[in-house]
């Protein structure tokens, strides 16, 4: 059996009977408060400091020299008492600071009946004076003090942290609390996409907003979601992909358009995929596929720059130049890694010989295309961990992509590959809609030989592509994936604030 300093080691919190009984104390000091005609839960402070720049602008300090006086406001981290003195730390949204409380400054009253009866996680305003302490550490002398929220649940053990996966993305905001190197992830989430809409921003990109709920759920090969509309009586779908109203929008006269949002995927779960996630899709009127190849590694360095200062990263271990791409063709990729050329291939007959030969599985309704895919997926993806596109998709995997002119098997498409990870999907969109409308068909001719992840046929997409898509160029990118690379975070769920996860028992 565990002990409880066992289970402190693990960040856990204390059994439910030494909980509770904490969490009994902490409320009786707040209804001690309250009988003092002090709040528990107090109302705005006027914060004009805060815990980092107050430590570099004070840094200077040196023996009995005093700073200025300094309000802010933060949760206290630790309480160290020495009778009539005691450190604290405060945390703020910027970092740590220590502050100072002294009988001699508070007064007794102040300082026995309130100071005394703050807890570790206590929410306080403080005005005070910076000093620094004979080990050098620049510190608040406290001259006066609010409680602005009194804590009624106490923190895991500090020393440890909190290091519970389960508990961690399930109590987010408590994860948030104890672990500072979490809230710096999240910081730089905001960077990578902020650093995404200047990009393309300052190319002349319209940022869109579509529907998250449509009748129709196209634009990718994905299970969705469904939910029912009421008023209408109708099911409706969580979109899984933004693809087709983007395109719509170039088929208006939006000649550069994008879109960064949730899409919704009822699939599996791992640490690469959450039922939701979010991506951006942006689309280019005459571009095309190695023009979308470029924009899209401009993205990904620029972003790395943004956030890091280098292209350079290291991703659980390995070193990565996002700034040294190789371009490469699926068919090609396959034939390094096997010796087997697919796309030599007469018949299925003798692309399922070759499959066989190398231990690759396939399905009964894949072509040569379908198969060359599994040789990829089953031999090379995983290898790809520098920065690769692969490029020449087959045409029987890619419903939406525009044919090659030279060879109609395979497609002007690519994948960007990093760590074995397909981090964008991007292609010369098919601008025919009666090929269009031959690729729908033989998607539904997939589905309904039990593929349920096939197209679906959008008749309102044909009728919109019959009044003329120009040349477009198309990108997906995964921002949850680009965020754990440049984060070098191992699961998607350290990048979502508030990851799916199942229900506990009650």
């Amino acid at each position: 059996m565990e002990s409880m300093s066992d289970k402190k080691q693990k960040g856990q919190q204390a059994p439910v009977e030494d909980l509770n009984e904490m969490m009994k104390v902490r409320r009786e000091k707040m209804e001690e408060f309250r009988a003092m005609g002090v709040p528990p839960f107090g109302h705005r402070y006027d914060v004009t400091d805060y815990a980092e720049p107050i430590k570099e602008k004070y840094a200077h300090l040196e023996g009995d020299e005093e700073g200025g006086e300094v309000r802010i406001a933060g949760r206290l981290m630790a309480i160290r008492g020495h009778g009539k003195a005691s450190f604290c730390t405060l945390n703020d949204r910027t970092g740590n600071i220590q502050v100072y409380f002294k009988i001699d400054v508070l007064g007794e009253d102040k300082y026995k009946n309130q100071f005394k009866k703050l807890d570790i996680g206590d929410i306080v305003g403080i005005r005070g004076i910076v000093f620094k302490t004979h080990r050098g550490e620049v510190t608040v002398r406290v001259e006066d003090f609010d409680l602005l929220s009194k804590s009624l649940r106490p923190l895991p053990e500090k020393f440890h942290g909190l290091q519970d996966v389960d508990i961690r993305y399930r109590q987010r905001y408590l994860d948030l609390i104890m672990n500072p190197e979490v809230r710096e992830t999240f910081r730089k989430r905001t960077k990578i996409i902020q650093s995404i809409r200047s990009y393309l921003d300052t190319r002349d990109y319209l940022e869109v907003e579509t529907p998250v709920l449509s009748t129709i759920a196209g634009g990718a090969a994905a299970r969705p979601f469904v939910t029912h509309h009421n008023a209408l009586d109708i099911d409706l779908y969580l979109r899984i992909a933004t693809e087709l109203n983007l395109k719509r929008l170039v088929i208006g006269g939006f000649d550069r358009v994008y879109e960064m949002g949730r899409v919704f995927r009822n699939e599996g779960m791992d640490v690469r995929h959450n039922p939701e996630f979010t991506t951006i899709e942006f689309y280019q009127a005459y571009a095309d596929y190695t023009d979308m190849m470029d924009i899209t590694e401009g993205i990904v360095v620029n972003a790395a720059k943004s956030v890091l200062g280098t292209p350079v990263i290291n991703y659980q271990g390995v070193e990565i130049d996002l700034s040294k791409v190789k371009r490469i063709s699926m068919n090609d990729a396959v034939k390094e890694a096997t010796g087997k050329d697919f796309l030599s291939c007469e018949t299925v007959e003798e692309a399922r010989k070759m499959a066989d030969e190398i231990g690759v599985p396939y399905e009964q309704r894949h072509g040569i295309g379908g198969i060359l895919n599994q040789a990829f997926e089953e031999k090379v993806e995983e290898t790809l961990m520098q920065p690769t596109f692969i490029t020449g998709h087959p045409t029987e995997i890619s419903p939406l992509a525009k044919r090659n002119p030279e060879d109609p098997r395979i497609t002007d498409r690519f994948e960007f590959f990093i760590y074995g990870r397909e981090l964008a999907n991007g292609f010369t969109e098919l601008n025919d809609p009666i090929d269009q409308e031959g690729r729908f068909l033989d998607q539904l001719k997939q589905r309904e030989a039990g593929d349920d992840e096939a197209h679906v046929m959008d008749r309102d997409y044909i009728t919109a592509m019959e009044y003329g898509l120009p040349p477009t160029g198309g990108v997906g990118i995964g921002i949850d994936r680009l965020v754990m690379l440049l984060t070098d975070a191992p699961s998607i769920r350290d990048v979502l604030l508030f990851p799916t996860m199942k229900p506990l028992a009650e």
